[in-house]
């Protein structure tokens, strides 16, 4: 799909245009230049970086000549022009802006998605690899996506019907797929319970087989406790010092401004509030030092896996490195206060789940530094109902601010 096609540009970072009617004719242009014909489009994902960059996927309707298909139509609009990357998908413009335009699964940064989205090419890779132990053929794969982050990353869980057993596809950008690697191994090598590395491809697919029991995301819901807030001290406690020596990852507390910027411009309302968050987090952190104790970098319940009351496996080790023990508790904190769509019975099981280990987590580290870096994370959290278009995000991101006010209002 290369080609020219006439655009506004509403603002430098593309977030206006992105995310307005003003882009259907870009998409109509690119489906047209692909041989198709496109019938509808609705936003379906929106990421921004405000000032810089902004990238959106479509769910689109198009009439190709073999018949009507379903697609998903990727875009990304940058300040400073296409980067290197972008040149892998097809650039449309009209001399004002350049953006890059995809087909998925042609993501321009995750070359292997294109073989990790088709039970042939999976199938495939299975065999070559001997994932499974006995040949398997397509009819025996169902291919289901867990997660897409246009251009950053996506996870899909590959089922064989026989012998049953599921993997877990991690679709990585060529820049993280050795350290990601590497990390997996660093840990498993010292018995922490990581998911044990299946394949790992030249196209930046890493194949992991499926951990134990269940996730701690599901398990939070159950009558009695699904682990105990010692036993998730202990796990992040039992990563080994090495950990520290790998490249840091900042907190999420670090980008509060960052995050607080994107909710503000989506959600223009509760912009006063942002910046008030933004002040009382940054100035209760100002001093502390960055910490150099072994981290997750990215803890909550969807990361941990338990069974029979214990905890059996720890997932997307991808971010561990050097920090501060707080912050890992905080992200599971942050995310525990803002599960959504919640029925009142699981709320009530998550709040009681909350106030038991919320108590041990405050003798383990500083009870504000606990709160503030929580608050952080919920701010970065509520960036995710807008960028995924949910269908209230609006009263979604509020709730969000309100639980990240009440955090920090405990303290300051």
């Amino acid at each position: 799909m290369t080609g020219r096609a006439a655009i506004s540009t509403s603002t430098d970072d593309g977030s206006l245009l992105l995310a307005s009617d003003a882009v259907g004719g870009l998409l109509v242009a690119a489906v047209s230049h692909a041989g198709g014909t496109l019938v509808t489009w609705t936003l379906d994902h929106i990421d921004t970086n405000p000032g810089h960059s902004t990238t959106a996927t479509y769910s689109a309707v198009v009439d190709w000549p073999y018949g009507r298909r379903d697609e998903l139509l990727g875009v990304s609009a940058r300040v400073d022009g296409v980067t290197t990357s972008d040149e892998r998908a097809e650039i449309f413009g009209d001399g004002d802006r350049e953006v890059a335009v995809w087909l998925y699964p042609n993501d321009p940064d995750l070359p292997g998605l294109a073989r990790a989205a088709y039970p042939e090419s999976m199938a495939a890779l299975l065999n070559e690899y001997r994932v499974t132990g006995v040949p398997i053929v397509p009819s025996d794969l169902d291919l289901e996506m867990i997660g897409y982050r246009p251009r950053r990353r996506a996870v899909l869980r590959a089922s064989v019907a026989h012998p049953p057993q599921s993997f877990y596809v991690k679709v990585l950008r060529e820049r993280l797929f050795r350290d990601v690697s590497a990390r997996h191994r660093l840990l498993l090598d010292v018995g922490v319970p990581a998911p044990q590395i299946a394949a790992a491809t030249p196209d930046f697919l890493l194949v992991l087989r499926q951990l134990p029991g269940r996730p701690l995301a599901t398990a939070v819901f159950d009558d009695v406790s699904p682990c105990t807030a010692e036993q998730l001290v202990e796990l992040l406690d039992s990563f080994p010092a090495s950990v520290a020596a790998l490249e840091r990852r900042p907190p999420w507390s670090d980008a509060v401004a960052h995050y607080a910027e994107m909710v503000a411009a989506s959600l223009p309302a509760v912009e006063r509030r942002m910046r008030w968050l933004t002040g009382e987090i940054e100035a209760g952190l100002r001093g502390i030092p960055a910490g150099d104790e072994p981290t997750h970098g990215d803890f909550h319940e969807g990361q941990i896996h338990v069974a029979r009351g214990r905890i059996c496996g720890v997932l997307d080790v991808d971010t561990i490195g050097p920090g501060r023990r707080a912050d890992d508790l905080a992200c599971l904190v942050a995310h525990l206060s803002t599960i959504q769509h919640m029925t009142p019975r699981q709320a009530e099981r998550v709040h009681a789940l909350i106030r038991e280990w919320v108590p041990v987590f405050d003798h383990r580290v500083d009870p504000v530094e606990l709160r503030l870096r929580a608050a952080a994370v919920i701010i970065s959290l509520a960036t995710g109902p807008y960028r995924g278009q949910e269908p209230e995000w609006e009263l979604e991101t509020q709730r969000m601010v309100d639980s990240a006010e009440a955090l920090v209002r405990q303290v300051r």
